[in-house]
């Protein structure tokens, strides 16, 4: 029955769902510039970002559930840390989330049309992962953005995983949380990847969840017992998957 599903659903995939996907980037791409500018980087985010993920996850179709809101407080800064499974994490965390926060993103996504624009403007964070010390410029300059609710967010395992498991994590959002005195906040992502397997086009419509944890205080962490940071954050994310 799956498979019959599948072949039905690959018309609409390839005639209407991509060219909305397309048509819908450079549309809020071009919107969220024009906002940065008249208004302000936030509302920018929300309407050219948050808005664009929910309308192209309906579009899918998929359906999001959300569990933990009440461990966020709207007026604390995070460090948001999040297993990666599937570009639709995206969509996810941009759509569902429920709060101002900037992107950590590698620099090749600022040449694709309507999104590397938009996200500029709004003020994502891009880097230079070819280059360890612009990349470290790119984030030491961001830090001033993180502040009054605004948090950052990081995929720490670096890529998506391939096999549903979560990989090592690096260690760079550990840093950023110590440097600015900002608790860790664990996100769980289930399920995106059946909608969207990583290095296929194999999109199918689905179900995917998001567990917001407790968040971790940095209060006692250094860099000489950054590890058991990690390894907390870790553990938190990995006990809802």
């Amino acid at each position: 029955m799956k498979k019959f599903l599948w072949i039905l659903y690959q018309p609409y995939k390839f005639l209407i769902f991509i060219p909305y996907l397309t048509v819908s980037t450079l549309f809020f791409g071009g919107v969220a510039v024009v906002l940065a500018f008249l208004v302000n980087a936030r509302i920018a985010s929300l309407i050219g970002g948050a808005l664009w993920s929910r309308l192209n996850a309906y579009m899918t179709p998929i359906c999001v559930t959300v569990t933990g809101r009440e461990n966020i407080d709207k007026k604390q800064s995070y460090v948001i840390v999040s297993n990666h499974q599937s570009q639709y994490d995206i969509f996810v965390l941009y759509g569902w989330l429920g709060v101002d926060f900037k992107w950590v993103l590698k620099q090749e996504l600022r040449k694709i049309p309507g999104l590397g624009i938009g996200c500029e403007k709004v003020g994502h964070i891009f880097i230079d992962r070819s280059d360890h010390e612009k990349a470290l410029a790119s984030l030491n300059a961001a830090k001033k953005k993180i502040v009054n609710g605004t948090s950052v967010i990081f995929f720490p395992e670096g890529r998506r995983s391939r096999d549903g498991g979560m990989g090592e994590f690096k260690k760079g959002a550990f840093k950023m949380a110590l440097d600015l005195g900002l608790p860790v906040l664990p996100v769980t992502i289930i399920g995106t990847r059946e909608i969207f397997p990583t290095g296929t086009i194999d999109l199918f419509p689905g179900r995917a969840r998001m567990i917001i944890h407790g968040p971790i205080g940095t209060s006692g962490y250094s860099d000489e017992n950054i590890q058991e940071l990690m390894d907390r954050t870790r553990d938190a994310i990995a006990s809802a998957l």
